[in-house]
C-alpha cells in the first residue's frame, strides 16, 4: 500500500510552488516600499521615524526615558534597553517590514512600522513570524 499517489504528489507540487510565487512576489513588493516607524505610548502617537537614514542612532521618549531604542544603517529598529521586568521586548528583535510590531506593555510602548505613503485597505495588518 502506497501512501502517496502520483496525482497527490503533483497536487503538493503545485501548491507548494504556487505558494513560493506568492510569498516572493509579496516579499519583493512589500521590502520595496518605503516604511517608518511609528511609536506610540499609552495609544498615542508620540513619534514618527524614518527608516531610510544611514546612520545608527539610540534614543528614548520624553514619556519613558529609561526605555531606549536603536535604529541601524540598515533601516531597521529595536528595542535596546528596558526596565521592565521580563524584556520581552527587548527580545523581540529588529523590525523593518510593514506591518511588524513590537510591545513593551509594562511600559504602554508600542513600535509599528508603516509604509510611509499611508495605510490602504488591502495592506497587510500584522506580520507574525521571517
Amino acid at each position: 500500500m502506497k501512501f502517496f499517489k502520483k496525482n497527490d504528489i503533483l497536487i503538493i507540487t503545485i501548491i507548494l510552488l504556487s505558494s513560493l510565487i506568492f510569498w516572493g512576489i509579496n516579499r519583493l513588493y512589500i521590502s520595496a516600499s518605503p516604511v517608518v516607524a511609528e511609536i506610540y505610548y499609552k495609544s498615542e502617537l508620540v513619534k514618527t521615524i524614518n527608516l531610510n537614514d544611514t546612520r545608527d542612532i539610540t534614543f528614548s521618549i520624553p514619556q519613558k526615558p529609561n526605555v531606549l531604542f536603536h535604529i541601524y544603517a540598515d533601516g531597521s529598529i529595536r528595542f535596546e534597553k528596558s526596565d521592565c521586568r521580563d524584556k520581552i521586548c527587548v527580545r523581540s528583535g529588529k523590525l523593518n517590514m510593514a506591518g511588524e510590531s513590537a510591545a513593551c506593555l509594562p511600559n504602554e510602548i508600542i513600535v509599528k512600522i508603516v509604509r510611509k505613503k499611508g495605510d490602504s485597505p488591502d495592506d497587510l495588518d500584522i506580520v507574525i513570524g521571517k
